[in-house]
This record gives structure tokens, sequence and C-alpha cells, in this order.
């Protein structure tokens, strides 16, 4: 297990009809604390061949399940053609979430998200199973094994961190001090300004749902969400996108295999 660090890989998901399959890549210790367990999440939903991806990040702390930080969006390309690099980052001041060098999602750790916010030591999990009841267009769509096996493949694995005795927690804050100093230095352990700027043009373009603008789930938002007005206007109360959002109109634009942001073009910000 490991008191923080960065946990990345390689992946390339299951190609054709894979409808209701969820595949995870996730850091966890509930087979160590059941009841109070803490969890970072990639969850990718399955698929219907012709469909753009869809998949959700989300995490627990301290159990915290009853209260789910779920944020939805679509692919800008096809994770079944090759293999994409997909990356948690987790410290004690921040999460961020990675997909090949583009930033998607950051949390701040905050004295008001409490125990909220993931502090155990987790190990890195990679998993494939039936999730017909929900993953795929809310259970519309269900697993066909006509279509088995449903292959996923992983390379280039990174774990970066410190390893911990999670019964042990407190005999590791020293020995561990050093590393957690070293990844909190590493160019990845933060965002940057052009950084969120490329964080930013993703979500306007591919977040679909967002738990923090969910008010009949949560009338007062969670307390590390941050409200951006110009986001929050594109969606229902129901946090899912308004019809005809804007990035439908860019993912129509643009080709699917292109990264989400051109770097040199800020005109519409």
């Amino acid at each position: 297990m490991y008191q923080y660090g960065f946990f990345s890989a390689r992946i390339k998901l299951p190609s054709n009809y894979s409808a209701g399959i969820c595949v995870a890549f996730y850091t966890s210790n509930g087979d160590v604390f059941e009841k109070s367990h803490d969890e970072l999440d990639f969850e990718f939903l399955g698929n219907v061949a012709g469909k753009p991806w869809r998949f959700q990040t989300n995490l627990y702390g301290n159990g915290s399940t009853n209260r789910g930080r779920e944020e939805r969006y679509r692919l800008w390309f096809d994770p079944t053609k090759e293999f994409h690099r997909y990356s948690i980052l987790w410290t004690a001041k921040n999460v961020i979430f990675y997909i090949d060098e583009v930033p998607i999602r950051e949390v701040l750790q905050s004295e008001e998200m409490g125990g909220d916010y993931p502090s155990k030591p987790m190990s890195l999990y990679a998993t494939i199973w039936d999730a017909s009841n929900w993953a795929t267009s809310g259970g519309k769509y269900k697993v066909n094994y006509k279509y088995a096996p449903f292959v996923t493949e992983f390379k280039d694995l990174v774990l970066k961190g410190c390893s911990a005795d999670p019964i042990q927690e407190v005999t590791g804050t020293k020995s561990c001090s050093d590393q957690h100093a070293d990844l909190e230095a590493q160019d990845y352990a933060g965002v940057t300004p052009m950084r969120r700027l490329t964080m930013r043009r993703f979500r306007q373009r591919y977040m679909y749902y967002s738990y923090c603008y969910d008010t009949l789930r949560y009338p007062v938002p969670q307390p590390e969400c941050v409200i951006v007005p110009s986001e929050k206007q594109r969606f229902k109360e129901t946090g899912r996108l308004k019809f005809g959002g804007s990035h439908h109109r860019q993912s129509r634009r643009r080709g699917r295999t292109t990264t989400p942001v051109d770097h040199t073009d800020q005109g519409d910000m």
C-alpha cells in the first residue's frame, strides 16, 4: 500500500460492443478499512460500437460513499485503437486526474472537506466487471456475452509513492516525509496556468455531468466544489449538461482523435 503517490498506466480498452462492462483503474483500501475506506477512481463505462466512450472519475474518503463525487465525460479519441496514459496524482494537498498530458480534474484538500479527503494508505487496482445495471446509459444497454472475451490491456505501469503499513499509520510519517516532498515537487503535482487552461477547455467540451452542479442531489455544493459561473450555466439542476451544450458543437467540428486543446488558440477564453 502507498501513502500518497503517482499511479499511472497505458491502457487500451475492449473493442467492438462492450456495453455494460466497467473497466476500472483505481486506488482503494476497502479490504483493510471496510467501513471507512478511501478511493480514487477512473471508471470506463462500456460502449456501443460507433459511439464515443464515456467514463467517470470519483473519490471517497473515510467511507463517504453516500456522498459520491462523480464527474462524467466523453473521450475525444477512440480508446480501443491505441494505448493512452491514465494517471492519478494523490498528495496531502491535492488530487489530479490526467489523460495523457491533459489534467482533467483537480480536487484540493481543505479543512472544510475534513475526512472526506482520502488520507489513508491505498493500493492500486485494475478490474473489469459486469456493471449492466448502471454503467452504459444508466443500465439501458447490458453486457452481451456473445462479444466476449472483453479484453483490456495495461502496460508501462508507474507506481511512485511511499510504501506504508496501513495499520501502523503513525510510524510511517517520518519515513515518508522525504518521499512526500519529492512527490509534491514533481512537475505533474501542480496545475500551471497553461495546464489550467487545458483542463478548463477539456471540461467545457467533454464533461457532461458534475455532482457540483447537481442541486437536486446536493442543494448545498460539497465544500471542495469550485463553482464556475460560465460552466454552471451549461448544466441543469440534475447536474447533467443542457441539450445542445457548447462542447457538443465543438466535438462535431473537431476530429475525435485530436487533443482537446490548441494551446495557441485562446480567442474563446
